[in-house]
């Protein structure tokens, strides 16, 4: 009997896009609890938990919310870095709700392009998302959860794209496309710190802008 967690044997499985729209149509209410998710994610629930909690970032959505789901990507990431088998939430992180409009407006915006890149994505060099590789992803999408907590504007796309593909990655245990997500990361930090430079140039220029505007009153 094959003892591998289920996102690191190299078994295929259904396809992501086909989860992801029986997950759309499984969710009721207006918001939509972490715990309800992962009841339907299944054996699969890191990878698509990732996936799931990334693609609000990818497409336009409503100011501030990168902060939620940045918060809520740092659980399944701990767990990867510490390779647990078992995704562990406590049952607050687990009462935490989103938006089901924003969530399913992100799945369906997400569809049509998964269903054309899921026929390059299959198992194959699984010691990419197998520990230690597997630790690296953890780090990895820590660090992208801690971007997206950061007030940048556009600045959460790169890390969404990202983490989404991380949790593509684990989901069909493609490692050739784990490893395509370590220059994303890097992308994603150098957006992050350039934003943030020209921001704190703005906010400067404004404030001596203020100074001259009330010492010349």
């Amino acid at each position: 009997m094959d003892a591998s967690p289920p996102h690191l044997d190299g078994r295929a499985g259904p396809p992501t896009s086909a989860l992801l729209a029986d997950l759309a149509g499984a969710l009721e209410g207006e918001h939509v609890s972490v715990d309800a998710i992962l009841a339907v994610l299944g054996e699969r629930a890191v990878g698509l938990l990732l996936l799931i909690l990334a693609l609000p970032m990818c497409v336009p959505n409503v100011p501030g919310i990168s902060t939620i789901f940045g918060l809520l990507i740092i659980a399944p990431a701990m767990q990867l870095m510490l390779a647990q088998q078992k995704l562990w939430l406590p049952a607050q992180v687990r009462a935490w709700t989103v938006p089901r409009s924003a969530l399913n407006s992100a799945i369906h915006a997400a569809l049509p392009f998964l269903c054309r890149i899921e026929t390059f994505i299959r198992p194959r060099w699984v010691f990419f998302i197998r520990p230690p590789a597997e630790q690296w992803l953890g780090f990895q999408t820590f660090v992208m959860a801690l971007v997206l907590l950061l007030p940048i504007p556009g600045g959460n796309w790169p890390p969404g794209i990202t983490v989404a593909a991380t949790g593509l990655a684990l989901a069909q245990r493609d490692g050739r496309l784990a490893l395509i997500t370590a220059p994303l990361a890097a992308i994603s930090v150098a957006v992050a710190w350039l934003g943030f430079r020209i921001g704190m140039m703005v906010l400067g220029q404004m404030m001596d802008f203020l100074a001259k505007l009330l010492g010349a009153t």
